[in-house]
């Protein structure tokens, strides 16, 4: 496994849509998977697509963390290769995003409350799951970098992007949330 150079906003692979992975079982894919893993973890993420890591394939992967998620109980690693997600009502909520794309930095972005999606998993298997609340956000967070969009593309409210450094100093004036976003 390696750590892998994570590409930042303005690289060419963040702006352009992935390619389908033609063998989601391939050795390749399991490789690219694990150095995704010890790439999200070396730089404290709870998810990572494909191209963050200059790779131009429809692969995501998350994890979220306990006590982010409604019920408290998280959800563990999930690797979704070739996804497809949609929202399941019409409701939007936004919230604080980070990314390691964009890293140091934090904005409000509205987001489907309610979603489902769906993909293959290393083993060649299907995935179809429902999710709501942090669990849908950061799928269609992750999902978004698939189709070359990173969260400032989503904001209405540029005012809202901040330096979580700056956020920080003002702290007593800002929501948790923001202070955790990336």
């Amino acid at each position: 496994m390696a750590v892998l150079d994570i590409a930042r906003m303005g690289a060419q692979v963040l702006r352009a849509p992935a390619q389908p992975v033609a063998d989601p079982t391939a050795p390749e894919i399991a490789q690219l998977v694990a150095d995704m893993k010890e790439t999200m973890d070396a730089a404290g993420g709870i998810g990572i697509a494909a191209p963050q890591v200059r790779v131009g394939l429809r692969v995501a992967i998350f994890e979220v963390p306990e006590g982010r998620t409604e019920d408290g109980q998280g959800w563990p690693l999930t690797v979704l290769i070739n996804p497809e997600w949609h929202p399941l009502g019409p409701e939007q909520e936004e919230g604080w995003e980070g990314c390691l794309s964009v890293p140091g930095m934090t904005g409000l972005v509205p987001r489907f409350t309610r979603i489902a999606y769906s993909g293959v998993g290393l083993d060649g298997n299907a995935i179809e799951r429902e999710a709501e609340g942090y669990h849908a956000r950061v799928v269609q967070h992750e999902l978004d970098h698939l189709a070359g969009i990173l969260y400032p593309q989503r904001m209405t409210d540029m005012t809202t992007l901040a330096f979580t450094e700056e956020l920080r100093r003002d702290a007593a004036d800002v929501p948790a949330e923001a202070l955790e976003a990336e």
